[in-house]
C-alpha cells in the first residue's frame, strides 16, 4: 500500500496541489491555494463569520474566531511538543468543546485525528493505541491514571495532554491543555510553513464486524463529500464546487443550531457536526456524564436547537418516552430535524416522535458505514425493510461485480471512499475492491437491487452485534467469557431489543463439576477486560455449545436459543 497516510510516496503528497502558509495559525494566514481540506474550509468560515456562534457547551462557549485562534495555539502547542505533520494524534475525550476544537487543531497541524471509544478498558485502549501507532494523546483528566498507566507500551508516544474537566484525577505525567491554549501561534515551536493536501488523511476508528478495530483512512475530500454532505445538507444552494464556496455557504446559509447527542468518539456524530460546520451553524453540546432524556430535551428548548441528531433507538426511545411523560413542558416550535444514524432507527419509534414534535419538524433515518460514508435517507419498503437509492456511486456488488436487478450482494460505494485500513494491507485488500476500473468500498450491510433501481437493505452480513450504535465483536467476549474458570466454551449473539437494537446474549456451558455462575458475577468478571456495552445483558447454560465439523461456531443455532432468553 505504500505509506499509510497517503495513496503512496510520502504522506499527504499524493497530488500536486499542496498548499503552504506564511505563517501557520496567525491571523490573515496567506494560502497560494485553498484545497478541499478541512482546516482551509474551517479557517474559510471562520474569516467568513467571525462572530457568529460556534459553540456552545456547559463549560465554554465560543465564536468561530474565538475557535481558530484557541485551535491555532493548541497546534502550535503540539507541535513544540514534539508532534509533527502525519503523526497520528488520539481524542480520548468525552463530548465537550475541546473534543471539537483539538480536532482542529490536530488536522491544522497536518496530523492525522483519530476517535477513541473511552468506554474501553485499559487492554482494549493498549491494542488501539498501538494500532494507531499513537504520537500523541489528547484526554479527558479523567482517563490520567489510564493514559500514564499505557505509556509505557507506546513507543510512538511523544505527549499526552489533559484537559481539565473538574474530576482532579492525578494528571502529572501530561502536558496540561491550558498550557497549549497560551502557546504563541507565531512562536519557534510553531514552526515556518505547514504543507496540506486534500489527500491528507482522517483515521476513522471502527469496531469493524470481523476482528478488533480497524481505522478508516478518510482523504480529506473524500470524507468532505462522502460523510459531511459536500457542505451542502443545510443551504440551498448545494453542495461545494470549489473550496471558496465555503464563504458563501456560510454567509447565505440558514443560521441553525445543531446538536450532536450521540459521543464525538462516533464517526456519526462527527459527520453530523462537520456537516454543520461547514455552513457556519452553531453546535450545542451536552457535557453530561450520563445520557439524561430530560436534560437533553431541556437544553433543546433553553438553546432553541433546530437540529437533533442521534443514533439510533438507543437514545431515540427514551427521548420519545420523555416527550410522551411529560407533553407540553418543553416549547420545541424551532425544532425542524430529529435525525438518526448509525444504528436501528425503529419505524414505530419514528411515527412517535414525529406525532410529538411540531408539525414543521422532519424526523429522518440516514444509513451509513466508516468504510463508505453516508449512503443516503433511509426509506421504508413494503416489507418493512430500509430502502436507498442506487447510482453510479451507489450499488450491490456481488462475487466481485456489480449485482443485477434482483440479486443480493453487499452495499458498495465508489468515488469519494476511503483509500484502506491503516497498516493493514490484507483486510484493506477484502473491503476496498477494484471492480472494472474503479475503486469500491464494500461494506457488510447485506442488500438486494430491486428491479425499480431501489436498494432494499437487510442488515449486517457478518456475526457482528450493534447495540445502540456500538459494534460488538462476538470472538472478542467469547474468549473472554472462557476465560472464566467456570465457563467451558461459548457463543455470543445479538438478540433484538427495542431499546438498543441488539442486545448481548451470550450460550454458554460448564466445566465438569462447576457451579453455574450468575449473570452478574459473570458481567462483572467480564468488565475487568471489556467495555461495559460489550458485557451480556442475558445468558443461556447449555450442555454443549453446537460447533460444525471444522469447529466454527453455529450461530443459527446460537440465535435460536438467544430468542428465549431473559436478561
Amino acid at each position: 500500500m505504500g505509506d499509510p497516510h497517503g495513496r503512496s510516496g510520502e504522506p499527504g503528497k499524493s497530488r500536486d496541489r499542496a498548499m503552504r502558509l506564511s505563517r501557520p495559525g496567525a491571523a490573515g494566514v496567506l494560502l497560494m491555494a485553498r484545497q478541499f481540506h478541512l482546516a482551509d474550509l474551517f479557517e474559510t468560515i471562520a474569516a467568513t463569520v467571525p462572530d457568529r456562534i460556534a459553540i456552545i457547551s456547559d463549560s465554554l462557549t465560543l465564536t468561530y474566531a474565538q475557535l481558530d485562534r484557541r485551535a491555532n495555539s493548541v497546534a502550535a502547542g503540539l507541535a513544540a511538543r514534539g508532534v509533527t505533520r502525519g503523526d497520528n494524534v488520539g481524542l480520548f475525550l468525552t463530548n465537550r468543546a475541546e473534543h471539537l476544537e483539538a480536532f482542529i487543531a490536530v488536522i491544522k497541524l497536518g496530523a492525522v485525528p483519530f476517535n477513541v471509544n473511552y468506554r474501553y478498558r485499559e487492554d482494549e485502549l493498549r491494542q488501539l493505541f498501538a494500532d494507531a501507532r499513537a504520537a500523541a494523546i489528547i484526554h479527558d483528566a479523567q482517563f490520567g491514571p489510564v493514559v500514564r498507566n499505557l505509556s509505557s507500551d507506546l513507543p510512538s508516544l511523544k505527549t499526552s495532554v489533559a484537559v481539565d474537566d473538574g474530576s482532579g484525577a492525578d494528571c502529572s505525567a501530561s502536558a496540561a491543555y491550558a498550557d497549549l491554549l497560551q502557546t504563541d501561534p507565531d512562536g519557534a515551536g510553531s514552526g515556518d510553513t505547514r504543507e496540506r493536501s486534500e489527500d491528507d488523511i482522517l483515521l476513522t476508528y471502527t469496531g469493524g464486524t470481523t476482528g478488533f478495530p480497524k481505522g478508516v483512512m478518510w482523504p480529506h475530500k473524500a470524507f468532505v463529500f462522502a460523510c459531511a454532505g459536500g457542505g451542502g445538507h443545510f443551504n440551498p444552494t448545494g453542495p461545494l464546487v470549489e473550496p471558496a464556496d465555503a464563504a458563501d455557504r456560510a454567509a447565505t446559509g440558514y443560521p441553525l443550531r445543531m446538536m450532536p447527542v450521540a459521543p464525538l468518539m462516533h464517526a456519526a456524530a462527527v459527520w453530523a457536526v462537520w456537516s454543520a460546520m461547514l455552513n457556519g451553524l452553531t453546535i450545542v453540546i451536552d457535557e453530561g456524564a450520563r445520557f439524561d432524556a430530560e436534560r437533553i430535551w431541556t437544553k433543546v428548548a433553553e438553546q432553541k436547537v433546530n437540529i437533533v441528531q442521534v443514533v439510533g433507538d438507543a437514545m431515540a426511545v427514551p427521548l420519545r418516552d420523555a416527550l410522551r411523560d411529560n407533553p407540553g413542558r418543553w416549547n420545541l416550535a424551532h425544532v425542524v430535524n430529529f435525525g438518526s444514524g448509525g444504528a436501528v432507527f425503529s419505524r414505530q419509534v419514528q411515527a412517535d416522535l414525529q406525532s410529538m414534535l411540531p408539525g414543521n419538524a422532519k424526523v429522518t433515518d440516514g444509513m451509513g458505514a466508516s468504510e463508505t460514508g453516508v449512503s443516503g435517507q433511509a426509506m421504508q419498503g413494503s416489507e418493512g425493510l430500509m430502502r436507498l437509492p442506487s447510482g453510479p456511486d451507489q450499488q450491490v456488488v456481488i462475487d466481485g461485480r456489480l449485482a443485477h436487478a434482483g440479486e443480493i450482494g453487499f452495499v458498495a460505494r465508489s468515488g469519494h471512499t476511503p483509500v484502506g485500513y491503516f497498516g493493514d494491507a490484507a483486510k484493506t485488500e477484502e473491503t476496498f475492491r477494484i471492480i472494472g476500473d474503479r475503486l469500491w468500498a464494500v461494506s457488510g450491510d447485506t442488500a438486494r437491487l430491486d428491479e425499480d433501481g431501489m436498494i432494499t437493505v437487510f442488515g449486517r452480513g457478518s456475526t457482528c452485534i450493534n447495540s445502540g450504535g456500538e459494534k460488538i465483536y462476538p470472538e472478542e467476549v467469547e474468549e473472554a467469557l472462557r476465560a472464566h474458570p467456570a465457563v467451558f466454551d461459548a457463543v455470543v449473539v445479538g438478540k433484538a431489543d427495542e431499546r438498543w437494537g441488539e442486545k448481548v446474549v451470550a450460550i454458554a456451558s460448564l466445566r465438569e463439576g462447576a457451579a453455574a455462575p450468575e449473570l452478574t458475577e459473570l458481567r462483572s468478571f467480564l468488565s475487568e477486560k471489556l467495555a461495559g456495552y460489550k458485557l451480556p445483558r442475558a445468558l443461556v447454560w447449555t450442555d454443549a455449545v453446537e460447533r460444525s465439523p471444522a469447529g466454527k461456531q453455529n450461530y443459527r443455532w446460537a440465535k435460536e436459543l438467544a430468542a428465549k432468553a431473559e436478561g
